[in-house]
């Protein structure tokens, strides 16, 4: 079994144990691409097989979340599962929606976040949230991040509804909580569905409670249907077996059109043979995976 699996992610889970239950489920190895938060729920890109050896392209990809923040209380988390560490109740409660979306507009484009310490990021060997845990705060590298939308959608004082579109790498929780020190009462992150990941959003979902395998099988996504994102070639029958073992070649022996930049599907017959880039000087294709027959 070979493919991307797109779970509904349940609350209070993490996403290492809800791909752990599927690797049971389907006696299968498997691994993500981008991990959510345990009280978050929605898409979970979960890669069973040879699609393991795809995670490193699907990880790049923007994300979509809806969710929910209140404003006026900050916690040592970013969110709900964490303990109030300040309130500002007073000044929330002169926060109205024309300066809340004007505050939210401000986040729009490029920009820089620093990750926060309860995250999986790693500093010197160690993960984040484990030297948080501890009681310990290291300085952390701000990341370039990209915010493509950043919508009010509802707004229940001192609750707001919002929906954004980011840049891989985005920390919800930290955007939510900047929002609160750009507005100057405090906000956190009280409720989050990661909407889309690339090319997958929850109409392609699954939840793990009608999760079994026949439904995995039946909505199992092709290697090559997963990568429709790049730019592709179809390989030679007469190279297909060099392609598929790894053999050099040069990209005139491929195709003749002109090499793309960056990575490239090669494929045969629909399938998925390799991921490779061209080196531009010299032609010649360079594996970056190689996947067995499916």
């Amino acid at each position: 079994m070979n493919g991307v699996l797109v779970l509904d992610k349940p609350a209070g889970r993490t996403s290492h144990q809800v791909v752990a239950e599927v690797s049971r489920r389907l006696g299968a190895k498997t691994g993500h691409a981008g991990t959510l938060d345990p009280m978050a729920t929605g898409v979970l890109v979960v890669l069973v097989g040879e699609a393991t050896k795809i995670a490193q392209v699907l990880t790049a990809d923007d994300k979509a979340y809806e969710g929910t923040l209140e404003l006026g209380a900050e916690t040592d988390t970013l969110d709900a599962d964490g303990q109030v560490v300040r309130e500002r109740r007073a000044e929330a409660a002169c926060v109205d929606r024309a300066a809340l979306e004007a505050a939210m507009a401000g986040f729009l484009g490029a920009g820089q976040q620093t990750p926060p310490m309860y995250s999986a990021v790693r500093v010197e060997g160690r993960r984040l949230h484990q030297l948080a845990r501890a009681g310990a705060e290291v300085e952390r590298a701000p990341r370039p991040i990209e915010i493509r939308r950043f919508d009010l959608v509802g707004f229940d004082p001192p609750r707001a509804d919002f929906a954004v579109d980011c840049s891989k790498g985005t920390y919800v929780r930290s955007l939510v909580a900047d929002l609160g020190a750009a507005l100057g009462c405090g906000a956190h992150l009280t409720r989050l569905r990661r909407t889309r990941s690339g090319p997958f959003d929850l109409s392609r979902a699954v939840g793990l409670g009608e999760f079994d395998l026949d439904t995995a099988s039946a909505r199992l996504v092709p290697l090559a249907e997963a990568v429709a994102h790049l730019p592709r070639a179809d390989v030679p029958p007469d190279h297909e077996r060099a392609v598929s073992t790894g053999k050099p070649l040069k990209w005139n022996d491929i195709s003749n059109a002109v090499a793309p930049a960056g990575m490239v599907a090669l494929l045969a017959r629909g399938a998925l043979l390799a991921l490779a880039e061209v080196e531009p000087d010299t032609a010649r294709v360079r594996y970056r995976r190689v996947f067995r027959a499916t």
